[in-house]
């Protein structure tokens, strides 16, 4: 990689407040802290976005001389060890001494309307919205656009291909398509909000034992989509705009996860 920087920088408290405005950070519950996890340099020029901030991308960040890494999935989880020891250490010891900034946005990236993980999995698969559901709004709902796209098999193949996974699928295949939910990650326990908003088949990215019998009873076809797959989109839309906004450079490095 071994990339020149962009001349431009930016005040990196500038860059902290605009996400958080337009993330609405301060109005969402969630349960990991929102914004700048681990500070580094004052300024800003280059960034680097993943779906994790995994050793792997620290790692990255630092050939690609990036001074800020912008995830989806930072630290400090709610009910994690606050021990800094392990992976923990290693990530958060090659952050500092390179004076790396880490910047994490979980639900309110999932939540935005444009640049959020759902809104853009859409594009991706176009889907048009035509609602909302579950805490926060974390739910979508909405229709396939796609005319070839008649069953729950032909949703399944052009998944597949969109995301480079195939997705599985909890019911019957031949199901004609109506009615979608989705919301991406681990949101298999809004299931039970997707059947009520009217969703007939449901997408997310993982799913769970118990989830397979409730999609059953419900008579709804789930989608696993994959975490890392369906949550790869909103990052990349995140760090295209602050390149957009603040004149400095952004690179998205996937690090791959099969789950």
């Amino acid at each position: 990689m071994n990339r020149i920087k962009s001349q431009k920088t930016v005040d990196r408290n500038e860059v902290v407040k605009f996400l958080a405005d337009e993330l609405k950070i301060a109005f969402i519950r969630d349960y990991c802290p929102n914004g700048l996890q681990v500070e580094g340099q004052s300024r800003i020029s280059s960034i680097v976005s993943g779906v994790t901030a995994s050793l792997a991308l620290i790692e990255a960040a630092i050939e690609s001389k990036a001074d800020t890494i912008l995830v989806h999935h930072g630290y400090f989880w709610r009910n994690e060890n606050a021990c800094i020891t392990g992976p923990k250490q290693k990530r958060i010891k090659l952050l500092l001494s390179h004076d790396i900034n880490l910047l994490a946005y979980h639900l309110p990236l999932d939540c935005h309307p444009v640049l959020g993980n759902n809104s853009q999995l859409a594009k991706v698969l176009g889907f048009t919205t035509t609602g909302r559901f579950g805490e926060n709004d974390l739910g979508w709902l909405g229709m396939v656009t796609v005319p070839e796209l008649v069953t729950v098999s032909d949703l399944a193949a052009w998944i597949g291909k969109k995301l480079g996974r195939p997705p599985q699928i909890i019911g019957k295949p031949e199901q004609k398509l109506d009615t979608i939910g989705w919301c991406s990650g681990a949101a298999q326990d809004l299931l039970p909000d997707a059947v009520q908003a009217g969703a007939t088949v449901y997408l997310s990215g993982e799913i769970s034992e118990r989830t397979v019998h409730e999609a059953r009873e419900y008579g709804i076809t789930y989608l696993a989509c994959g975490h890392h797959a369906t949550e790869r989109f909103g990052i990349q839309a995140l760090g295209d705009c602050l390149r957009k906004k603040f004149g400095i450079h952004h690179e998205y490095i996937d690090i791959d996860n099969p789950v």
